[in-house]
């Protein structure tokens, strides 16, 4: 990780390139690890036949014929990948035209269907081998990863976002090199959250994984939550928290906190959290209402229930209800609906009436068909997938669909 003795945790040089500017944040220490002594730790243990099935010859649940709004489809060119957002803009990573630059920032507006290019180029300095990795917005702010190719070292930019473009300066929030992973960051109202962890192959495994929070106009970052070792899971956000699972109860072995944290105070109280079994490392969580839905992608062995390969949605007190599906992505829905993924398609669970329908994939989908682009609790489920042409099987574009819940 790039240091200096400006601060605790260090500034960076500014960034240069295409005539653009990027000012540099300086992170200051933070609460880490807030009112850790009023919530419960205790590993959540519960028995693989205490939990209520949804699905299956013995599932609790019925089927429900369900059907749901259509809020749009918007066909993009084939190389337009869409990423989770929350608002009325979709953050989109576009293959360039030409190999210089390779990927270019977009926006979809869920509006009007306009796709707008947002960041052209790469705006790291001197850096011939860097390429756009990753991105994330609201409609407030745009943050974006670039990674060079050759060295993995890599650059978290942020600024504020308007319209489908960007409105102020860039802003380089943090630098790493290979000891370091690329950043697994979120992006709501004017707040970027994002977590700095040891690259599993690095000379930096033995060291604290950090997640920041930066707002845009600020003049510095925090550091707001640390973990022994790396954060199992990547920021979730929904309905006014952000979740994360740090390592807990470190005394004693390897558990992850399933926590949920206020965005109101800048993630300085613990809403919620589920400490899980000694070395089970849960897949995706975000918290819903009262619940968390989380998922376990491998069968453990031990641990009970939640050492099982499945999607759970429950409490600490440990009443659950289970798709004992193997997971492929974060959770979302409202008011006791939950969407949870499967191979193909869809299960949308509703836990109110004990029931749960389908929503089905896009027809002609590649491989494992569609993926939400919307986590958490949301009005409007999004979706996305490549679709194959009808006369020659390629792959020809990429759909977006929009679903009123």
């Amino acid at each position: 990780m790039f240091k200096s003795n400006v601060t605790r945790r260090g500034f960076f040089r500014t960034a240069a390139a295409t005539g653009v500017v990027a000012a540099t944040i300086p992170v200051l220490g933070g609460c880490k690890n807030p009112v850790e002594d009023v919530i419960p730790s205790d590993p959540v243990i519960v028995e693989e036949d205490a939990a209520t099935t949804i699905l299956g010859e013995d599932g609790a649940y019925t089927y429900i014929e369900r059907e749901f709004e259509s809020k749009g489809e918007w066909q993009l060119p084939l190389g337009n990948v869409p990423h989770e957002g929350e608002g009325t803009w979709l953050p989109v990573t576009t293959a360039g035209a030409s190999a210089m630059p390779m990927v270019k920032c977009s926006a979809l507006s869920l509006e009007s269907g306009e796709l707008t290019e947002v960041v052209a180029n790469p705006i790291t300095p001197n850096s011939p081998n860097v390429v756009i990795y990753d991105a994330r917005c609201s409609d407030s702010a745009y943050a974006w990863v670039e990674l060079d190719t050759l060295t993995k070292a890599w650059s978290l930019y942020a600024a504020s976002f308007s319209n489908g473009a960007l409105s102020g300066a860039p802003n380089t929030l943090w630098q790493g090199d290979a000891d370091w992973d690329p950043p697994r960051f979120a992006v709501t109202g004017n707040k970027v959250i994002w977590q700095v962890m040891p690259s599993l192959n690095g000379n930096k495994t033995s060291e604290m994984s950090h997640c920041y929070l930066w707002r845009t106009g600020a003049s510095d970052a925090t550091d707001v939550v640390e973990s022994l070792g790396r954060f199992a899971t990547a920021p979730s956000v929904s309905n006014g928290t952000v979740t994360l699972t740090p390592r807990v109860r470190n005394e004693e072995g390897t558990y992850y906190g399933i926590t949920a944290y206020s965005l109101s105070d800048d993630l300085s109280t613990i809403v919620d959290r589920l400490v899980m079994p000694e070395n089970v490392r849960p897949f995706h969580a975000v918290r819903m209402g009262d619940v968390f839905a989380l998922s376990v992608e491998a069968s453990y062995g031990y641990g009970g229930l939640l050492g099982s390969m499945g999607t759970y949605i429950g409490t600490a007190e440990g009443n659950f209800a289970s798709v004992p599906l193997e997971p492929f992505a974060n959770v979302a829905g409202k008011d006791g609906l939950f969407v949870v993924k499967s191979r193909a398609s869809y299960y949308v669970v509703d836990t109110k009436q004990q029931g749960y329908t389908f929503l089905s994939a896009a027809n002609r989908c590649v491989d494992y068909g569609e993926y939400p682009a919307r986590v958490g609790e949301t009005d409007t489920f999004v979706t996305f997938s490549t679709i194959k042409d009808v006369d020659t099987g390629y792959p020809a574009s990429v759909l977006v669909r929009a679903f009123a819940l």
